[in-house]
């Protein structure tokens, strides 16, 4: 009887915590007109409180940048390859379930572009933007312990986050294409997700405030106006830990403004994505996850393909 709790217990936390963090990796460039593109499925789910979360990954991208005609970057193609190195940890936000998180990614950036007439390569590698995140779930997910958590039913979630990017990446005032922006954002979200048996579907929606980047490319500055995004995930559970989702984003906005000339580069962005999740044994498990853009006005045309190991400890486990 014993075992058999434990296996309940295992099976839950599985469930809801194989995707503690979402798919991880915006990938910024300075010379895209904003941070945007993330598809995030089960950012908004209940978890044990106390458990503490080591995550490591990689990502591979493949693409180009849709750039006005205003922009002197033309036809850039770019290969990344990404290393993520995150930790997160569940909280009991005053009886409400939460969770803090920080992401560190290290990128190799190769590629190529026309720059004024002329074929220009770009080889780089370093650190991105970190980013730090705070979420709490008013509704639907009150704070359990472990042995609490064993009974819960998913009905209706309604949570919201605030997500923050410092400008710590690799920067370059004399390039077009970084891995850092040389600026902060903030991004609050809003998500509501609801369950139907074994399915789940989650909306949400957030908005990216940036600040001034006063040192852009030849020593310009650099203005943005917010982005819009908005994600629609379906998720269903197959038992035994075993989730798979497909995914859909949106962006609109972004218009940027250089030297206080304003650029013809508001975008209105579509991507699509799918994300499986394997548990491993107890405090193991695997998510991969692959993306592609289904629409670009301006920003990042790519193909994404990923893999994350999670290991979970604490809070009872």
């Amino acid at each position: 009887m014993q075992n058999l709790r434990w296996t309940t217990r295992l099976i839950c936390l599985v469930i809801a915590c194989s995707e503690t963090l979402p798919v991880l990796i915006a990938f910024l460039f300075a010379a895209t007109p904003a941070a945007a593109g993330e598809i995030e499925p089960r950012s908004y789910v209940n978890t044990p409180v106390g458990v503490n979360f080591l995550l490591a990954g990689y990502v591979y991208t493949d693409g180009g940048l849709a750039t006005t005609g205003s922009s002197p970057l033309k036809d850039a193609e770019l290969t990344m390859h990404t290393g993520i190195l995150a930790y997160a940890r569940s909280l009991d936000v005053w009886g409400k379930s939460g969770k803090i998180d920080v992401i560190v990614p290290y990128s190799d950036l190769s590629g190529n572009a026309m720059v004024a007439g002329q074929r220009r390569e770009r080889n780089v590698s370093g650190f991105n933007d970190p980013r730090f995140r705070f979420s709490v779930n008013f509704l639907g997910a009150p704070a359990l312990s472990l042995e609490e958590f064993a009974s819960y039913q998913q009905d209706l979630i309604i949570g919201a986050s605030v997500q923050v990017s410092a400008p710590l990446g690799q920067y370059d005032k004399e390039r077009l294409v970084n891995l850092g922006n040389n600026r902060w954002y903030v991004k609050p979200d809003i998500g509501i997700s609801k369950a139907w048996g074994d399915v789940t579907l989650e909306l949400s929606g957030g908005v990216f405030f940036f600040t001034d980047n006063d040192d852009f490319f030849g020593g310009k500055k650099l203005e943005q106006d917010p982005v819009y995004t908005a994600q629609l995930h379906a998720t269903y559970n197959f038992g035994k830990g075993i989730w798979a989702a497909v995914s859909g984003t949106y962006d609109h906005g972004g218009r940027t403004t250089v030297d206080s000339v304003e650029n013809n580069d508001l975008q209105n962005n579509w991507r699509m994505g799918a994300t499986l999740a394997l548990p491993v044994n107890r405090n193991n498990s695997l998510k991969m996850y692959a993306s592609t853009s289904i629409h670009t006005r301006v920003g990042n045309d790519y193909d994404l393909y990923g893999v994350v190991w999670q290991y979970r400890w604490g809070g009872g486990l």
